[in-house]
């Protein structure tokens, strides 16, 4: 497709989406998010053994996504606000729910809007010069795509609670610590950094891959005993793939598995 607003591309089975409206520090706005779902639908459509994880970052080196576009933002009222939130929690719920792990590669300012992609991403590497909050409330608003739901899930609720009401920034260095960030690294190696841990992911047993995806999702908001379930029925299932003979076989043979996602 002939995006305006993105760039998909992909390395073998690895995908990357990134967010290009240098000019607006990469600040979602309707076409944009227009055009991430259309990335979604595309790779919703291929088999996912062909895609078998996703890194989304920002372009240029100052920002990942500045938040949302404020002149738009400014164009709302209470009822195509609450349509806005919608369409925009909609699009983030995608990004969680896809099959396979998608890696936030966070360069620069992570704001608003682009904090919740973030946080629905399954987790964030981030650049030393990464800002990443919450700043809503200076606008005199709440975050609407989600930030309210996961942050708290991500760093605690006292945390959460900190970032949301100040509508303060965490550098790089926090975002680590407080569980917020995976891992740290220069800006010149962030994607190489990323896209090694992608092409690993990708290099295991994909069917593997996305039912630990599910299952760890599913029995987060489970009972301990109902998680044991729904991970016993996931484990169960895989015996009947071709990745699982294959992976125990290499094993044994003391080979490299081939893995096919079958």
């Amino acid at each position: 497709m002939n995006f305006q607003t993105i760039e998909l591309k992909n390395e073998a089975a690895v995908w990357l989406i990134t967010i290009h409206r240098p000019q607006a520090m990469n600040a979602l706005n309707s076409q944009v998010l227009k055009e991430l779902g259309e990335a979604l639908d595309l790779l919703s459509a291929k088999n996912f053994s062909e895609c078998r994880c996703v890194v989304l970052t920002g372009a240029g080196e100052k920002s990942f996504v500045a938040g949302a576009d404020i002149k738009e933002l400014n164009t709302l009222n209470a009822v195509s606000g609450k349509e806005f939130a919608l369409s925009g929690q909609n699009l983030f719920r995608r990004f969680e729910k896809l099959q396979v792990p998608v890696i936030a590669a966070v360069n620069g300012f992570c704001l608003g809007g682009g904090l919740e992609l973030a946080l629905a991403c399954d987790f964030i590497f981030a650049s030393e010069n990464a800002r990443l909050g919450l700043p809503e409330v200076t606008l005199g608003l709440i975050p609407g795509f989600g930030g309210t739901v996961r942050l708290s899930r991500r760093v605690g609720m006292a945390k959460a609670k900190e970032m949301i009401f100040s509508g303060d920034f965490v550098d790089a260095k926090e975002a680590l610590a407080i569980g917020l960030a995976n891992k740290v690294t220069s800006l010149a190696e962030l994607m190489p950094a990323t896209l090694k841990l992608a092409n690993t992911i990708a290099s295991r047993g994909s069917i593997a891959v996305q039912k630990a995806k599910s299952s760890v999702m599913l029995a987060y908001d489970q009972t301990l005993d109902e998680g044991m379930r729904t991970e016993a029925e996931h484990f169960s299932e895989l015996f009947a793939t071709h990745d699982f003979k294959e992976g125990t076989s290499a094993f044994v043979e003391k080979r490299k598995p081939n893995f096919k996602g079958q």
